[in-house]
């Protein structure tokens, strides 16, 4: 075993009796290459990837690489998951200098953490035109003790340019937060880019576009655009009836290898679930489309059975790879079926309509034969599929299953208790909120400090050693945020403020406004990580300017509200330019640009008419509406001091609301009385409140809900 022996993370422990000495990252492995004047090694991946595993196998599981790698370098392995600050950073640098990137990512460093050689994957012998991994290593070293003036040169050269870069975001203060024109650029960018067949934008490979999708679904919501709601609506259908949707277990794979959604890359993701999980479920309470109210539990219920640990939080994801019946390891051999293989586990006659059902040909989707399972129609026979499709899963669960990745990431976690959050509440599934409160208690007792610094990882409730980043805090917020809409509980609310204001505190450009990956105390890398786009998830800035937003909505907060104007000018200038990168900003800035809409609902937590109301109100598509529900005050006029307007998290207190039964008070539902000694539902926005009602329907016309 080698020095990732202790490690929490799975990617790591895979590694960690490799021939190959690694060291985890630290200020130990570079003083060890300072003393011994030998470049570093940086191996960057994540326990899902395909070819990180593929590489694993081919050369760092090889005695002859492993010794040239130990007496001719130190060899740094990174989990991206555990340390998404280190992947930034290096991954920004080899996309600079390649033009691509990906995982596994193979960086070499200087002692000093200066990157001067990028690659990706390197295969063992040369192949199409790449190098052998060998090769690129005896090409380092030669350059390394040949040529140190070159290393050097390059060095310096590239954290100059990555300096450069770090200043580009700032140089956006002042830029006012989208408004009218540039949302309406975003959609007719994303139109130009629309696949009008097959759903999703652009070609292969197609990843499912989660935070585009929940723009179009708020921009809609705010204009009517009948094209908004299209792609929406067209992308959600050919996802869920594709390949890269699971049609035996629910929950979608990472990615579709081709334009038509047939053939996943098979890992199956948190994130993706959680974030997609929320897109189906708002696109069901915008239409009522039974499919998307289908998809969205049968995916929430797949969360919760398959990546649900122990301790009540989420793993990070399941591998690609699984043992076939024929005993090798290969991607996506638990998920793909030839028809012979259906009538052996089916029957005949069953097995002929699964095939029928599912698309499953003698020609196959996949490799060898096989086929990935779709759903091309509505099948006839409902009693029929539902038979057929039970007893495929009861069959698919004597395979071999894939691994699982079972660290808890906190920004994860956080975006899966808002989607299980709201599952639960709309879909009348009181088990998804139990989850939610579940996994929210877990970073509770093993992520957050008593000083309110969050961890980002733990295993096996055991918390890791890496600093939480911002998306951490923004992700675990809004989860949280959507815990107290749910549930009503106020220290959800507290809690949710007391992250934001470490945001606010330790993340924040005060010159600027623009937000930082990592705190301000955090470990120094060659530059400070900065990017407001989204990739896989939200951008730790996006996320945390839509928290900002829904925590100053329900405290009237200037302080929080200020920060989310701020953060949002870069969507400005990224609207017009690249839409599909930047959707949760944009679905932020539509939250601005409506309001948001503010809702308290007042009335005894028994009254099956305050239900009504606060079913009613969780329904509203208006564009990052929040909901505030609690019991009416005893006299008019008590808590209007909480209602001036201070609204921090400090004041709510994160420490005393994680006490037993320690409320925090709710401005927004300050002065709230019932109406005639009824429930009500009071609607504020843009400093506005309309009259109080007590009439469900009435309610449902001011957020553009439908009657709960």
């Amino acid at each position: 075993m080698n020095r990732l022996a202790d490690a929490t993370s799975p990617y790591l422990l895979q590694h960690a009796d490799n021939p190959v000495d690694w060291w985890p990252w630290g200020p130990e492995a570079f003083a060890e290459a300072e003393r011994r004047g030998v470049p570093v090694l940086l191996s960057v991946g994540y326990a899902a990837c395909h070819w990180c595993h593929v590489m694993a196998h081919e050369s760092f599981e090889d005695e002859a690489v492993a010794a040239y790698l130990n007496g001719q370098f130190v060899s740094v392995k990174v989990d991206r998951e555990e340390r998404p600050d280190v992947d930034a950073v290096y991954m920004e640098a080899v996309q600079a200098a390649t033009g691509q990137g990906g995982w596994p990512m193979t960086v070499f460093l200087t002692p000093g953490k200066e990157p001067f050689y990028f690659g990706t994957y390197f295969p063992p012998e040369p192949r199409h035109g790449m190098p052998s991994f060998r090769q690129v290593l005896e090409g380092v070293v030669a350059a390394w003790r040949e040529r140190p003036e070159e290393v050097a040169e390059v060095a310096g050269r590239i954290r100059a340019e990555l300096a450069e870069r770090a200043s580009v975001y700032g140089a956006g203060a002042g830029v006012a937060a989208p408004g009218e024109v540039e949302l309406h650029q975003a959609l007719t960018g994303l139109s130009r880019s629309f696949d009008p067949v097959r759903g999703g934008f652009g070609g292969a490979p197609k990843f499912p576009p989660s935070m585009t999708l929940e723009f179009l679904l708020r921009h809609h919501a705010r204009t009517g655009s009948a094209v908004a709601l299209e792609q929406v609506e067209r992308t959600a259908e050919a996802m869920a009836r594709g390949g890269i949707y699971d049609q035996l277990g629910g929950g979608f794979a990472r990615y579709a290898v081709d334009a038509g959604w047939v053939v996943p890359h098979f890992e199956k993701m948190l994130y993706d679930n959680a974030l997609l999980i929320r897109v189906y479920l708002h696109l069901w309470r915008a239409t009522g489309e039974e499919r998307a109210r289908r998809v969205a539990l049968e995916s929430a219920d797949f969360l919760v059975r398959e990546l649900g640990t122990a301790e009540g939080g989420f793993a990070s994801a399941l591998d690609a790879d699984s043992v076939d019946a024929a005993g090798t390891h290969r991607e996506g051999a638990y998920y793909v079926w030839t028809p012979a293989e259906l009538a052996r586990a089916l029957g005949a006659e069953d097995g002929a309509l699964a095939a029928e059902l599912f698309t499953v040909t003698e020609e196959g989707t996949f490799e060898e034969g096989a086929s990935v399972l779709q759903l091309l129609r509505d099948p006839e026979d409902a009693a029929g599929y539902r038979r057929v499709r039970e007893r495929l899963l009861a069959a698919r669960a004597g395979r071999p299953a894939p691994a699982r990745d079972d660290k808890v990431v906190a920004a994860w976690n956080g975006l899966a208790i808002a989607a299980l959050a709201e599952c639960g509440a709309l879909l009348d599934r009181p088990d998804l909120v139990a989850a939610a409160e579940r996994a929210a208690d877990l970073l509770l007792s093993v992520h957050l400090s008593a000083e309110g610094r969050l961890l980002r990882t733990s295993r096996d409730g055991r918390a890791g050693a890496n600093a939480g980043v911002l998306e951490d805090y923004a992700d675990v917020a809004e989860g949280f945020l959507a815990l107290f809409a749910v549930t009503g509980e106020s220290e959800w609310l507290g809690l949710a403020g007391g992250l934001l204001d470490t945001v606010l505190k330790h993340f924040t450009d005060e010159a600027s406004g623009s937000l930082y990956d990592t705190a301000d105390d955090a470990e120094e890398l060659i530059r400070r990580p900065q990017d407001p786009t989204d990739n896989a998830t939200p951008s730790g800035w996006t996320a945390a300017a839509q928290a900002l937003l829904s925590y100053a909505a329900y405290t009237g907060s200037e302080r929080h509200r200020t920060a989310a104007e701020r953060a949002l000018g870069v969507v400005t200038a990224l609207a017009g330019q690249a839409p599909r990168f930047i959707g949760w900003g944009l679905a932020a800035a539509e939250a601005l640009l409506d309001g948001p809409r503010e809702v308290a609902v007042v009335g005894a937590a028994g009254d099956p008419r305050t239900a009504v109301l606060h079913r009613t109100a969780l329904l509203a598509t208006a564009p990052g509406a929040v909901v505030a529900l609690g019991e009416p005050e005893p006299e008019a006029g008590s808590g209007s001091e909480a209602g001036s307007g201070s609204g921090s998290g400090s004041d709510l207190g994160a420490e005393s609301a994680r006490q037993p039964g320690a409320g925090a008070e709710v401005p927004l539902l300050a002065d709230r009385p019932l109406l005639g000694g009824a429930p009500a539902a009071y609607v504020c926005r843009h400093f506005v409140c309309g009259l109080p009602t007590a009439d469900p329907a009435v309610l449902a016309e001011q957020l553009g809900a439908r009657v709960g």
